[in-house]
């Protein structure tokens, strides 16, 4: 059944979330709507879903996005299905903070995938939504095989009785700031590339288009317990960790503490120095993503939810010849660390 999304900082308004077609109201009078996985919900989702909302606003219709869980792909190639940069949790509180009214989740089938672009558009847009505009990019895809495309779109439009909107791409003109330091720089801001500079470790690059820190989502498990004994514990991320991990290195980040209601969390947000890789000093061969919360010390996180988001990385994974050149260079990763997220914080 549909329930109600918040937008983050707007606690008196609530977008609704359809779960299935059978969720959505059957007394629609009218939408503008958008299409897409948004996975990431980057600069270039958020920039799309901004104009979808201001558009329905100003034709007096209902704004609504159109999602897929699970991604596509995992359902019909899942050996080449791409890691998520969000769960769909995060997904939602994203999309919902650019001013939707409404986001419908379709779950992706097999069933689904079979879909004409005619029957997606004639059951989905036309039956259940009652949409009146569809905003779209020029490169929009839909239906069995991906068979439907931008022209497709126009055509059912003009014999179903919707207006098509094309929106061009968002991106970097690849001519700017960025590319003058000598960075990374993309003409499209695009998933794929996020998926390619966070496995780089540019974690920097990439929240300059996602607009926010990278974070992967995960259950705190247990343990080598070595951290706690150097003095530094740690909070180690469980096998359901969802999002791109970024290359291995030590980063300077923060730790959230997931809860709901929100308003229940006591230090949610906590800056922390965190280390992916096999810990090669230990001759570890496991790869993990663990965080240390500066100067903390006193926390049971066990068994909780948390994001770790990625702010700089600060070094690759080094193999240290004993214990005390390691807490050396871990001691100065904490100061690098606190200096960092004092002033991105500021």
């Amino acid at each position: 059944m549909g329930t109600g999304l918040a937008r983050p900082g707007w606690q008196s308004v609530r977008v609704q979330r359809w779960n299935d077609l059978g969720d959505v109201p059957t007394d629609l009078t009218g939408t503008v709507v958008a299409i897409g996985n948004f996975d990431g919900v980057h600069r270039g989702h958020r920039a799309v879903l901004h104009r979808l909302a201001g558009i329905a606003r100003e034709r007096g219709s209902l704004s609504v996005a159109i999602t897929f869980d699970p991604h596509p792909v995992l359902v019909l190639r899942p050996d080449e299905a791409p890691v998520p940069l969000t769960t769909l949790e995060h997904r939602l509180e994203l999309m919902a903070a650019t001013g939707l009214d409404a986001v419908l989740v379709l779950p992706f089938t097999h069933e689904l995938a079979t879909w004409s672009p005619e029957r997606f558009v004639d059951d989905v847009l036309v039956r259940r939504l009652r949409v009146g505009a569809v905003v779209v990019g020029r490169d929009i895809r839909f239906g069995h095989r991906n068979s439907g495309d931008l022209g497709t779109m126009r055509r059912l439009g003009a014999q179903l009785g919707f207006e098509v909107l094309v929106i061009d791409d968002v991106g970097d003109t690849g001519q700017g700031e960025d590319d003058a330091a000598g960075s990374h720089a993309t003409p499209r801001w695009s998933s794929t590339w996020l998926r390619r500079v966070i496995g780089e470790g540019d974690v920097e690059a990439a929240a300059r288009v996602l607009g926010r820190p990278h974070r992967v989502t995960a259950t705190v498990v247990h343990g080598d317990h070595r951290g706690r004994e150097l003095g530094y514990p740690t909070a180690n991320l469980g096998p359901d960790a969802v999002g791109a991990v970024p290359a291995d290195g030590v980063y300077a980040g923060w730790l959230e503490v997931l809860l709901d209601p929100p308003a229940e969390a006591e230090d949610r947000r906590m800056p922390a120095a965190i280390s992916v890789g096999t810990n090669p000093t230990f001759d570890g061969k496991e790869r993990r993503v663990e965080a240390y919360v500066l100067d903390r010390d006193d926390l049971d996180l066990y068994g909780r939810q948390v994001a770790v988001e990625f702010v700089s990385r600060l070094r690759p994974t080094l193999r240290f010849d004993g214990i005390e050149p390691l807490l050396e260079r871990m001691a100065d990763d904490v100061r690098r660390c606190r200096e960092i997220l004092a002033a991105t914080a500021g």
